[in-house]
């Protein structure tokens, strides 16, 4: 464990950026929760990590939606783990950098809507905006589960959040 650095919110942030790219960059486990190195990003890392997503979400729309559904349970198990032990090395419990949540968040969501660039682009929107805002119950869990399952579960539910009236407006179009 390192030295930790406290915002205002009560966020706590490694204030060592070398271990934490030493964490993110040296193993499997942490270069796959720091999303590919995307969750390393200076700026908005989550939103970085929400756009490298993007890239293996073209693959998971081309399988059936069966496929994409047991694709996107396993990469949450996996992402229970690859958080919470990424956590666990960097003595910060969901660190700003974990971004594997938003890559399986972004991926639940856009497994259910069109494959068009305005679905995909409204989708991305929706769940960025729900997991930065983070409604009840969303704050609420993301505050009171530790561990990978904690770091994972409030994104799951931003994207159903997300879903929501992405699916109305889906259907309302037909």
């Amino acid at each position: 464990m390192f030295l930790k650095l406290i915002e205002s919110d009560g966020t706590i942030l490694s204030a060592d950026r070398d271990e934490t790219r030493k964490v993110a960059l040296a193993t499997p486990t942490g270069f796959l929760a720091f999303g590919l190195g995307s969750g390393l990003s200076a700026v908005a890392p989550g939103t970085a990590g929400s756009l490298a997503a993007l890239v293996p979400a073209i693959a998971l729309a081309a399988v059936p939606l069966w496929a994409g559904v047991v694709i996107v349970v396993l990469a949450f198990a996996l992402g229970c783990y690859l958080c919470g032990e990424t956590s666990r090395r960097l003595g910060v419990h969901d660190h700003g950098g974990i971004v594997w949540d938003e890559f399986v968040g972004l991926w639940l969501v856009l497994l259910f809507i069109p494959f068009s660039p305005a679905w995909w682009l409204t989708g991305f929107v929706l769940f960025r905006l729900f997991d930065i805002l983070k409604p009840w119950p969303i704050r609420w869990l993301d505050q009171r589960v530790e561990g990978g399952f904690g770091i994972m579960v409030d994104d799951a539910l931003a994207a159903v959040y997300a879903l929501v009236p992405l699916l109305l407006l889906e259907f309302v179009m037909r």
